[in-house]
């Protein structure tokens, strides 16, 4: 488990790359993402993908959410905790046997749409994986989806040097990205939760029960039980409405 090799193939972070592994349609502009954190609310999703199609439930296999790595959005929005870890954020990593009820929805292709998501989601390894409807059909096409990395490929391959770090991550106080001594941010864990809840029944369980804090044991639903106070953890005011589940 980790951030080895999990179901499907690993994409290169451009619009031809992903047009070669998950693009589908005529001239292979259209793509599946599969959402399993913030995504599951379609409104949430809106705001990153104002264009989205055909937002409906899904399941990815062999993969399973964890909260281990942090990112420059939850330090330049405030709402990282650095002093207690919590700052958190969510990535599917490879667990062999493990099932996950995602969103899935689909984006058009264009060069534009493309770097921005990659941007957005800077710290992560992109994999077109295979996804299955909610009665476990396999579907035709792939789906992207944003995995766990190490901090030795991401800042390799993703990073063009020490600056680039320094501004992403060094200049808040992280000097690591992928690691085991996170908790999850409190307002982006509410967001998540209220998310599956609105999605279905069976999302809200899978969050609960197949997503786990960084020590891979503990699960979303045990973490709740002994701080029942992150579900009244309101976003700031500027994340009401993107946060609000």
């Amino acid at each position: 488990a980790g951030a080895g090799a999990g179901p499907g193939a690993r994409v290169a972070p451009t619009l031809e790359g992903f047009r070669r592994a998950a693009g589908h349609g005529p001239g292979r502009e259209v793509a599946t993402v599969a959402g399993f954190g913030s995504l599951l609310s379609e409104r949430s999703a809106r705001f990153t993908f104002p264009g989205l199609r055909n937002f409906r439930e899904g399941r990815v296999r062999g993969w399973r959410r964890v909260f281990a790595h942090t990112t420059p959005v939850f330090l330049q929005r405030g709402i990282a905790n650095l002093e207690t870890r919590e700052m958190g954020s969510l990535s599917c990593e490879a667990a062999a046997g493990a099932e996950l009820v995602v969103c899935l929805f689909d984006i058009a292709l264009d060069g534009e749409s493309v770097a921005a998501w990659v941007e957005r989601e800077h710290e992560y390894q992109f994999v077109a994986t295979p996804v299955f409807t909610s009665d476990g059909e396999a579907l035709p096409e792939r789906a992207l989806l944003c995995t766990a990395w190490t901090d030795e490929e991401y800042r390799r391959e993703r990073c063009t040097g020490k600056e680039e770090f320094w501004e992403r991550y060094g200049q808040y106080g992280v000097d690591q990205v992928w690691r085991n001594d996170v908790l999850p941010c409190r307002a982006y864990l509410r967001h998540c939760v209220l998310a599956a809840q609105n999605l279905s029944p069976a999302a809200h369980a899978s969050f609960l029960d197949q997503t786990f804090l960084a020590d891979r044991r503990t699960t979303i639903r045990e973490h709740l039980e002994r701080d029942p106070s992150i579900m009244q953890e309101l976003p700031p005011e500027s994340l009401a409405v993107r946060y609000g589940g």
